[in-house]
């Protein structure tokens, strides 16, 4: 076969895969390739379709319910459409979703919230997913946690939004934000049966400021509530620093710090 007929035909093939998968993405407005039955198009069609809900649904579960079934429905194929996935790996496809959602591509100004609550479930599936670890050798789980340097959990994300996330659900969707800003920190942690579980923490405004310098540097905890005394009550250091310590104490009770690092 000379040249010219090789590059017709390779043409020819990538036409053909295009017109293919422009159709399993949108059945109604994309032709089906000649020569293939309208009942084998179908299944392909569903299938794929089927396999995308899938994963959003195991992260987005409330979302669906937030949405109703034609709504979800509506915008997952609309996602199914427009989106161009860069990366093949099947856990990407709820935070390409998030991403779609919060550009602007679809848009519902009657649940306000839907951007910061999507981004709570999402942020559950990551900290279950996570592979990131903590050599135990490197913790000493009895650190003296003012002196010491907090070791907070490796899986450990803190998350603040304007909306109480926690408490949407299709009884209660706030039309506005409350003033407030709601913080929580989630982490992965074992349950009674040996199974990891993400646990989910609501934070005062003390604790939130305490994990975001923990999470930015590793000072010591006496270091850090001196930090934060200066910035909110500096006449009251003392107070401060023996509340900040027993919020240290209960963080590591509720398995949110480790201990303390050892000698690095």
């Amino acid at each position: 076969m000379p040249p010219e007929a090789l590059h017709f035909t390779a043409m020819l093939f990538t036409d053909y895969q295009a017109a293919f998968g422009a159709r399993i993405r949108d059945p109604k407005q994309a032709a089906r390739p000649p020569g293939v039955p309208a009942k084998r198009m179908r299944v392909y069609e569903e299938l794929l379709f089927n396999n995308l809900e899938g994963f959003l649904l195991s992260c987005y579960p409330v979302t669906r319910k937030l949405l109703g079934k034609r709504l979800w429905r509506q915008t997952v194929r609309r996602f199914f459409v427009e989106h161009r996935s860069h990366s093949p790996l099947f856990r990407d496809i709820p935070k390409a979703f998030l991403d779609w959602m919060a550009s602007g591509a679809a848009q519902f100004a009657t649940l306000p919230f839907l951007p910061e609550f999507m981004h709570y479930e999402w942020l559950e599936l990551s900290v279950s997913i996570t592979p990131e670890e903590v050599d135990p050798a490197a913790i000493d789980a009895h650190g003296d946690l003012l002196r010491g340097r907090p070791a907070l959990h490796p899986t450990a994300r803190l998350a603040c939004y304007a909306y109480p996330v926690h408490q949407i659900s299709p009884r209660f969707k706030p039309t506005a934000a409350d003033g407030q800003t709601w913080c929580y920190l989630l982490f992965r942690d074992e349950d009674e049966a040996g199974q990891d579980d993400v646990r989910f923490i609501l934070l005062n405004p003390l604790s939130a400021q305490l994990i975001a310098l923990m999470c930015d540097h590793q000072p010591s905890g006496q270091e850090a509530l001196a930090h934060l005394a200066g910035q909110n009550n500096p006449t009251q250091y003392e107070a401060f620093l023996q509340l900040g310590g027993e919020l240290l104490r209960d963080l590591r009770k509720q398995g949110a710090l480790l201990g303390t690092w050892r000698n690095q």
